[in-house]
């Protein structure tokens, strides 16, 4: 418990992490991370919680292509950067059977 302003808070130590990886669509070499859709709610406290960031992106551009307005990560809290390609992005696997007729 601290006290600001007259007011009492608890406080909690943060969430670090050995490695954290994440997979963002595109990334420079600088460690620049711009994530697709709702990869946007976790990655990026994810690349914060590590000690060692490892960031896949499916493709890796020069530095200066990705507008910094656009960054989701800033290459700070990325270590290492891995170029992986689209393939093998498969998370869910879609399985379905026969209907049963009534």
């Amino acid at each position: 418990m601290r006290e600001f302003d007259g007011q009492e808070y608890v406080l909690e130590r943060g969430i670090v992490c050995d490695f954290a990886l994440v997979r963002a669509a595109r990334g420079d070499r600088h460690g620049n991370l711009v994530y697709d859709k709702s990869a946007r709610n976790f990655n990026p406290l994810c690349a914060m919680a590590g000690r060692i960031t490892i960031a896949e992106v499916e493709q890796l551009v020069e530095p200066g292509e990705i507008d910094p307005e656009n960054v989701d990560t800033p290459g700070v809290f990325v270590q290492h950067v891995v170029e992986v390609g689209v393939e093998g992005k498969i998370v869910e696997k879609r399985t379905v059977r026969p209907r049963q007729e009534a």
